[in-house]
C-alpha cells in the first residue's frame, strides 16, 4: 500500500511526497506537528498539514534567510532569531565566529524538543553557548527591546492564525527599535506565484517599506515550496544589499555552504517582470 502527502499549495493544485511512515504525530499548545519520512525528500516537517522543511532541500531555505545579511553587515555581533525553533537558521548563524550573542524566540517548546530528536543535526546548533532560547510570543519579547541588534531574522510561519502578529505594521516596527542604528532585518517573504501567497507578498512588502528606508526583496528556489519560487525580505537601516556587499570578506570567513555564495548575491536581487510589477504596486 503506497501512503502519499500532500502539501496544499492552493484549492486546485497539491505538492505530493511518497512516505514511507509516519514517525512522530502529536499536538502542542500551538500546533500539531507530525515527522514524516519519505523516499525522496527524506524527513519532513508538518505543522498543522503544513510542509514546513524536508532534510533535502532545508539548506536552501536557512542559508538564503542567513547569508545574504550576513555577507552585507561587516560587523554582527548580537542576533534575534524570531521562529527558528527548529534550529535551521541557528545552525547558520554558529557558522560565524564573529558573532557573541544569539536569541531564539520561539513559543512551542514542543516543536524544539520534536526538532532536537529527529533533526538532530539542524537542532543541535541550539546548543550553542552563544545561543539563549526563549520560549516566548515573538510579537511581546520585542516590544522592550531598543538599540540592541545588529541583525533579525524573522522565520516566521505563515501570515495568518497564531503567526499573524509577525506580520503587522506595529511589529516590523518594534523590530526597527529594536536594531542598532545600522541593523538590519531578514523576513521570509512567502511565494509571489500563486494569487492568495502573492497579496501576502504585497502585504509584508508594503508594511515594511513604510518602516525601513532600505528595503529590497530577494529570491531563492526551493522545490518542495509553493511554486519552487520564494522570496525574503531585505530591510535595513543603514546598508545597501548590493552596494555594501563585502565579498572578500565572506569568502575569507571560510563559511561552508550548499547553495549561497557571493557569486549570486545580485543575482537572486534580479527579479522577474511579474514579481517587481506585485512590489511596486503598494511601495
Amino acid at each position: 500500500m503506497e501512503i502519499w502527502y500532500s502539501d496544499n499549495h492552493t484549492d486546485n493544485v497539491n505538492f505530493s511526497i511518497r512516505i514511507n511512515r509516519q514517525l512522530f504525530s502529536a499536538k502542542s499548545e500551538f500546533q500539531r506537528i507530525d515527522i514524516l519520512e519519505s523516499v525522496d525528500y527524506g524527513k519532513i516537517l508538518v505543522s498543522d498539514g503544513d510542509l514546513v522543511f524536508t532534510e533535502k532541500d532545508e539548506f536552501i531555505y536557512h542559508e538564503m534567510i542567513t547569508h545574504v545579511p550576513m555577507a552585507v553587515h561587516p560587523n554582527v555581533k548580537k542576533v534575534l532569531v524570531i521562529g527558528g525553533g527548529d534550529g535551521g537558521v541557528v545552525r547558520e548563524l554558529v557558522k560565524y565566529s564573529d558573532i557573541e550573542k544569539i536569541d531564539v524566540v520561539e513559543p512551542d517548546e514542543v516543536l524544539v524538543e520534536v526538532c532536537s530528536e529527529y533533526f538532530p543535526e539542524i537542532a543541535g546548533s541550539l546548543q550553542d553557548k552563544r545561543v539563549s532560547v526563549f520560549y516566548e510570543d515573538g510579537l511581546r519579547f520585542i516590544r522592550s527591546k531598543t538599540d540592541e541588534y545588529d541583525l533579525i531574522i524573522i522565520d516566521s510561519p505563515n501570515p495568518f492564525g497564531p503567526g499573524e502578529g509577525l506580520f503587522t505594521k506595529e511589529f516590523y516596527g518594534n523590530c526597527y527599535n529594536a536594531l542598532r542604528d545600522d541593523g538590519i532585518m531578514i523576513n521570509q517573504n512567502e511565494c509571489p506565484f500563486y494569487e492568495e501567497e502573492a497579496y501576502q507578498c504585497q502585504r509584508m512588502h508594503n508594511k515594511i517599506v513604510k518602516t525601513f528606508p532600505i528595503c529590497k526583496v530577494y529570491q531563492a528556489f526551493i522545490p518542495s515550496y509553493p511554486s519552487g519560487h520564494w522570496l525574503f525580505g531585505f530591510a535595513s537601516k543603514h546598508y545597501h544589499p548590493i552596494k555594501d556587499l563585502n565579498k572578500v570578506e565572506w569568502y575569507m570567513k571560510g563559511i561552508g555552504t550548499k547553495y549561497y555564495q557571493p557569486k549570486i548575491h545580485a543575482g537572486v536581487f534580479a527579479l522577474p517582470v511579474y514579481v517587481e510589477e506585485l512590489l511596486k504596486n503598494v511601495e
